[in-house]
């Protein structure tokens, strides 16, 4: 048996969402499932060989992201060959980074950004990328 996580990430416009993710990471869309109210539920989205989901943020079902809980208490954190234009990409798209990103001395080109919708993100590579 193999096992596979995914992070689903709650947002508040699914849509805006999988634009912005688009764009600021190059992530490609690869599903999109919208309920009859037209609310997605379930989008999946690839980023190199990683994936990640998101939806809609639906009160009723405990579904809450983090603009609406005032903030997230989850870094996501992903390897990028360059995490400085990469986070560049997120401020210029509406994001805002929290800690610039830079070589550190654990050997990593690393710092931290928060997207539009809340989520927190910790962008790193190799030293001098």
């Amino acid at each position: 048996m193999t096992s596979e996580l995914t992070p689903k990430l709650l947002v508040a416009d699914a849509d805006a969402a999988i634009d912005f993710y688009t764009k600021a990471l190059g992530a490609a869309l690869t599903s999109r499932v919208a309920d009859d109210q037209g609310r997605v539920t379930h989008a999946e989205l690839s980023l190199g060989t990683a994936a990640f989901a998101l939806a809609q943020s639906v009160d009723e079902w405990g579904w809450h992201d983090p603009l609406s809980m005032g903030g997230s208490p989850v870094l996501l954190m992903i390897d990028l060959p360059d995490p400085a234009a990469t986070a560049d990409r997120v401020a210029q798209l509406g994001g805002a980074i929290v800690i610039p990103v830079e070589d550190r001395s654990y050997g990593k080109r690393q710092g931290r950004v928060k997207d539009p919708f809340g989520h927190l993100w910790v962008l790193s590579g190799d030293a001098g990328s």
